[in-house]
C-alpha cells in the first residue's frame, strides 16, 4: 500500500514537472526563434524562412539606420518613463502599504484600471485628451502615456514585495537616534530595493514593447515597435532579430548582476549575524 502511494506521488510529480516544462518551452519558443533567426542568411527581404547560418548580421547590427534610430528613441522613452514611473509608483506603494487613509480604496481602484482596461481604450482616450488640450504629439506625449500604465505595474509589483515588511525596524532605528529620513534611506530603502529594481525592469520592458498606446500618441515619432510594424510590409531584415537579441542579452545581464549583488548582500548579512 505504501509502495503504491509512493509510486503515485512520483508519477504525479513527473506529470506536474512535465506540464510545467512544456509550458515553459511554449512560452520561450518565440524568444528562441528570435535569437536563432538573428543568425539566419535569408534569401530575399523577409527573414522568415531558415536559409543557412551566418555571422554577418552580427558583424553589421546597425546597417539599417532607421532601425537604429527607432531603437534609440525607444530606449530614451523607456528610460525617462521608467524613471518617473518608478519614483511615483514607489511612493504610492509605500503610502498604501504603510498608512490607512480615506480614499485608499479609490486609489487602489485607479491603480488597477490601467491594468484591466484595453490598450486601445487607453491610447485613444489619451490621444483625445492631448488633441483637446492642443498638445503636439511627440516624445513628451509618448512618455506621459507610458508613465500612465507603468505606474500601476510598479506600484502593484512593489506592494507585493513589501506586504510583509516589518515597519518596526524604522521605529527601532529612530529609537537609536536616527532621523526619519536617515532611517528610511539606511533601513527601509535597502530592504525594498530588490522590489524597486524588479518593478523598474518590468516597467522598462513594457515600455520598450508597447505598440498600441504609442501608436495613438506618437505622432511623427517612430519607436522600435512602430518601425518594425511599418517595415514588415516591405521587408523584415535580420537586423531586427539582432537588435532584439541585444536587448534580451542586456536585460539578462542586468538581472544576473542584480542577483549577484543580492546574493552577496545576503552573504554579508548572514556573516555579520553569525559573528554576533
Amino acid at each position: 500500500m505504501r509502495r503504491a502511494l509512493d509510486t503515485k506521488q512520483k508519477v504525479g510529480r513527473w506529470a506536474i514537472n512535465g506540464v510545467a516544462g512544456a509550458a515553459m518551452a511554449y512560452l520561450f519558443a518565440p524568444v528562441f526563434v528570435i535569437v536563432l533567426f538573428s543568425f539566419n542568411n535569408p534569401e530575399g527581404k523577409f527573414n522568415i524562412v531558415w536559409s543557412g547560418f551566418t555571422l554577418k548580421n552580427w558583424a553589421n547590427p546597425f546597417s539599417h539606420p532607421e532601425l537604429t534610430d527607432a531603437l534609440v528613441v525607444s530606449l530614451q522613452v523607456a528610460f525617462f518613463s521608467t524613471l518617473i514611473a518608478t519614483l511615483l509608483g514607489t511612493c504610492i506603494a509605500l503610502a498604501l502599504s504603510r498608512y490607512r487613509f480615506k480614499g485608499s480604496g479609490a486609489v487602489n481602484l485607479f491603480l488597477v484600471l490601467p491594468l484591466t482596461s484595453p490598450e486601445v481604450v487607453l491610447g485613444s482616450s489619451l490621444a483625445t485628451l492631448f488633441i483637446a488640450r492642443g498638445v503636439s504629439f511627440g516624445i513628451v506625449t509618448v512618455i506621459i502615456a507610458h508613465v500612465m500604465f507603468q505606474v500601476s505595474f510598479v506600484a502593484v509589483t512593489l506592494r507585493a514585495r513589501i506586504r510583509g515588511f516589518d515597519w518596526s525596524l524604522e521605529q527601532a532605528a529612530m529609537d537609536l537616534g536616527a532621523t526619519p529620513r536617515r532611517a528610511f534611506w539606511k533601513v527601509t530603502f535597502p530592504l525594498i530595493l530588490p522590489g524597486v529594481l524588479a518593478a523598474a525592469l518590468l516597467s522598462f520592458a513594457l515600455s520598450i514593447d508597447d505598440f498600441i498606446i504609442t501608436f495613438f500618441n506618437a505622432g511623427s515619432l517612430v519607436t522600435f515597435p512602430l518601425q518594425i510594424f511599418g517595415a514588415s510590409r516591405v521587408a523584415i531584415p535580420p537586423q531586427i532579430n539582432v537588435l532584439a537579441t541585444m536587448l534580451l542579452m542586456g536585460s539578462i545581464a542586468i538581472m544576473v548582476v542584480g542577483l549577484i549583488i543580492e546574493s552577496r548582500r545576503r552573504r554579508l548579512n548572514t556573516g555579520s549575524e553569525r559573528k554576533r
